[in-house]
Parts: C-alpha cells; sequence; structure tokens
C-alpha cells in the first residue's frame, strides 16, 4: 500500500503535525504511568482500524518493558485479570473518548470510574492522550499510512 500523501513533506499536514507532537508531549510528567499512556494509544488505534499508530505504540511499549501477553489482551481488557483497575478505567474512557457518536459522550459512570483512580491533572492528562492519539489515528488512515517498518525512537 502506498500513502496517499507523505505526512511530513505536505506543507499543510507537516504544519499541523508539529503542533499535534507537541501536544502530546503535554501529557508526559503528569502522574499517569507511560504504561498506561500507551495503553490507551493502543486502545484508541484499535478501534480506529489505524496500523500505522498501531506499529508505533505496540513496539514503544514493548521497548519499554511491555510485556506480550498485556500488549496481546488489550483488546479483551475486560476480561483480562493482567490489568490494574486503574488501567481498567483508563481504557474504558479511551474506549468512550473515541466511540463519542455511539453513545452520546463519555457516561457518568465511565467518567467515576476513571475519577477514582486519577485526579484532575491526570484526568487532564488522559483527556489530552486520547485527543491527540484519535487525531494520529484520522491522519493516519485518511491518508493510507503503511505500517510495519517502525523501529522504536526513529521520530525522536
Amino acid at each position: 500500500m502506498e500513502p496517499r500523501l507523505d505526512l511530513f513533506t505536505n506543507p499543510a499536514l507537516g504544519k499541523v503535525l508539529k503542533h499535534i507532537i507537541a501536544a502530546g508531549k503535554g501529557v508526559e510528567d503528569t502522574g499517569v504511568p507511560a504504561a498506561t499512556l500507551e495503553l490507551v494509544k493502543i486502545r484508541a488505534s484499535q478501534i480506529n482500524g489505524c496500523a500505522g499508530c498501531l506499529d508505533m505504540h505496540v513496539k514503544d511499549a514493548a521497548e519499554a518493558g511491555e510485556t506480550p501477553v498485556r500488549l496481546a489482551l488489550v483488546a479483551a481488557w475486560r476480561e483480562a485479570k493482567v490489568f490494574t483497575e486503574a488501567e481498567k478505567a483508563a481504557l474504558e474512557l479511551t474506549e468512550a473518548g473515541t466511540r463519542i457518536a455511539d453513545s452520546a459522550g463519555v457516561s457518568d459512570e465511565v467518567w467515576e470510574k476513571a475519577a477514582k483512580h486519577y485526579d484532575e491533572t491526570q484526568l487532564g492528562a488522559l483527556i489530552a492522550c486520547i485527543a491527540v492519539i484519535n487525531t494520529f489515528n484520522r491522519f493516519n488512515v485518511m491518508t493510507r499510512q503503511p505500517a510495519g517498518d517502525y523501529v522504536p525512537g526513529m521520530f525522536g
């Protein structure tokens, strides 16, 4: 598969991507574990069918020490015993925030579960992470970015 556009050399997309990448860095050092943020990125990318983001975030998570079992079970996190209650709350928030058109938003129940495990700063970081990864998913899916050749750290 050939991409429809080169995201980094296209004048409009390249300019916007710089800002989105910077926005994504805003979730670092907020108290949300890096592993949780990667799980969020993986789950949203699974829902959106974004092979490029899955390629990147599964490999980044593995490079950071995430286990193959946990990576394999992200799509079935509700039935898996390998995730903490906090991680499950973040994954549920991810699903609700990614599928907002399916359920008219994020329910109070989903929000309250997340709020049991994360403070306001961390909730803000999770929302930002979910929004940013959904944005990257849309860029990649619409332009048919290929996957499979990502090497951890290759984008700096």
